[in-house]
């Protein structure tokens, strides 16, 4: 008598490079950044996108640097060296982020009258850029400006931390003295 072979269960195949992929985004997402949208010119008035990863470079001269992902809908007009402007977000500009995030939800923003690059209204800082250089950074495109605005004022910031939007206290003394 012989004995038909039970079929092994199927094993689910991990695919290492997603997998470590994944485990590395949840890594980087352990460093707290800030929130800013990155806005243009565009054929059809003000655009922008959703940012965190945005850091300043070099005081002399003045130059900031902005990664963008380049299935981004607006890395190509980014990448063309236009003038920007990145706007970072106060912690009560949530909805702002998520309007100009991929696939955010529709939003009536104010954007300053006049103002080329355009420029958000209301944001903690802005800083008004002139293209200055690119890099190729694997699935991302470095962008880096120089400052020819800024400005900013008090209050907390929008943070990105896990995957999630949350408030940035700023530092707020009274009487008290630094030691």
């Amino acid at each position: 008598m012989s004995q038909a072979n039970p079929a092994k269960p199927a094993r689910s195949r991990i695919d290492p490079q997603a997998a470590l992929a994944a485990a590395l985004r949840s890594c980087l997402g352990r460093f707290v950044t800030g929130v800013a949208v990155v806005s243009y010119d565009g054929a059809d008035g003000p655009r922008g996108m959703t940012v965190n990863a945005f850091t300043s470079v070099s005081m002399q001269p003045p130059l900031i640097l902005v990664s963008i992902a380049k299935t981004a809908r607006s890395h190509d007009a980014l990448a063309a060296a236009i003038p920007f402007t990145v706007n970072v977000l106060g912690a009560e500009q949530e909805a702002i982020a998520r309007r100009f995030a991929r696939g955010g939800e529709e939003l009536a923003v104010r954007w300053l009258e006049g103002s080329s690059p355009p420029r958000l209204l209301g944001t903690l800082a802005h800083f008004q850029c002139a293209p200055w250089r690119s890099y190729d950074a694997g699935d991302h495109t470095l962008l880096l400006g120089e400052v020819v605005d800024f400005d900013s004022r008090e209050g907390d910031a929008l943070g990105f931390f896990t995957s999630r939007f949350m408030p940035v206290a700023e530092l707020r003394l009274g009487h008290e003295e630094l030691i």
